[in-house]
């Protein structure tokens, strides 16, 4: 009798496709249906500890979590008093930003636009470091207004979509009714000598930028974050995270980050246990956190890679490096009793390996992060259609 054929395959992640969601739609149960037919259509089985992670743009689409510009001019008009205001450290996005920063002058009189530089946070450049080592300019100093910026540098059209973004948003404020003044600083307080109400745009700097501008006088200082955090005319808006994570919907219209979605998660967790026996865990991915190396461009432009998972991707891996213990420990042996030792050790791994240096090189990330990247990279966001993602074996190690 043939003894118990040894697994050949760790990580799996699969594309689910999906009906295309509308709002109202019972995601729970038709992220469940979805996951389970493609099971059975492609003669896969669930297994415990299986991850099976759901876009937030199709959360956000149930919801019906969404919001016009003048609903965020509104907001904004009401927190900075409508007249001069100053807006900071925005990424340079027609798809996150350029929408936002419609609705924002809408609901201004004159927005001095101060652009860091020489990339956004997120790493879109409007010029590279060579460029300012040619002209001796200081990123970490000095000040420039729009004039000296043509002047040294011209016109710098976005790598990737050709984008002149220092005349896109001029003209986006230009055509939203308010008049434009634009800067290039990376020191928040900069922009107090044009403005003293201001909107820092930034994403994972917020709460830095936001404290340094308060302590150098500023008179109102919002974050994106407390911009639609509550609804406003009846709009969709997000508790959290307000504007940050948004996407355009249409020409007058956003998609926010979804709101409050840690019910939806244990939701197709509890479904998936009561219709196959399986525990599974559920998360809600939107960005991943990794970058281009071509570009330079840091992909993670919501405020979070997951806002809401089950309690079973709390925490960090806990591996060993098998080519660390091949290499240094086990360095003499090789074929079936190289392959026990390396066993024994996985086996007897403690629950926390940090110092441990059979364990560097590993990538000491929060697990939704990771998983979250995964399932970025293998939904994408074209037309692929496949919103959920089915990750298996993730938690699996050289020993199952």
């Amino acid at each position: 009798m043939r003894g118990k054929m040894e697994r050949r395959v760790g990580t799996v992640s699969r594309g689910i496709r999906c009906p295309i969601i509308r709002e109202g739609d019972d995601l729970a149960q038709i992220v469940v249906d979805s996951v389970l037919e493609a099971a059975e259509c492609e003669g896969f089985q669930l297994n415990d500890r299986d991850v099976i992670s759901i876009t937030e743009s199709i959360v956000a689409r149930a919801q019906g979590n969404y919001a016009s510009v003048q609903d965020i001019a509104d907001d904004v008009r009401a927190k900075l008093g409508g007249e001069t205001i100053g807006v900071i450290f925005p990424i340079l996005s027609r798809n996150r930003f350029a929408i936002c920063l419609k609705g924002i002058a809408m609901g201004a009189k004159k927005v001095v636009l101060m652009l860091s530089y020489p990339s956004d946070e997120v790493g879109n450049s409007l010029l590279n470091l060579d460029q300012l080592d040619e002209k001796g300019i200081n990123p970490y100093s000095d000040v420039l207004s729009l004039e000296k910026y043509r002047e040294l540098f011209g016109e710098n059209k976005h790598e990737f979509t050709g984008v002149d973004y220092v005349a896109y948003y001029a003209d986006i404020i230009k055509e939203a009714g308010a008049e434009v003044q634009i800067v290039f600083a990376n020191q928040a307080k900069a922009i107090l000598d044009y403005a003293d109400c201001v909107l820092n745009c930034d994403i994972h700097t917020r709460a830095r930028t936001r404290r340094i501008l308060l302590a150098a006088g500023a008179k109102k200082v919002c974050s994106l974050d407390e911009i639609l955090n509550a609804p406003v005319n009846g709009s969709g808006y997000n508790k959290k995270y307000g504007l940050l994570g948004s996407n355009k919907a249409t020409e007058d219209k956003i998609k926010l980050f979804p709101n409050e979605c840690q019910g939806l998660v244990e939701k197709v967790q509890e479904e998936i246990l009561s219709r196959t026996g399986r525990h599974v865990e559920v998360m809600v991915y939107g960005d991943g956190a990794f970058r281009d190396p071509q570009g330079k461009i840091w992909e993670l432009a919501d405020p979070v890679v997951s806002p809401a998972f089950t309690a079973g991707l709390v925490g960090t891996p806990n591996e060993l490096k098998l080519k660390y213990l091949a290499d240094n420990d086990f360095k003499n042996l090789k074929g079936q009793e190289l392959k026990e030792a390396i066993e024994a050790s996985i086996k007897a791994k403690g629950d926390n390996l940090v110092g441990n240096m059979a364990s560097q090189g590993t990538t000491p990330r929060q697990l939704t992060d990771l998983i979250g990247s995964l399932c970025d990279l293998t939904s994408g966001s074209g037309d692929k259609g496949t919103p959920v993602v089915l990750v298996q074996g993730y938690f699996d190690n050289y020993t199952d």
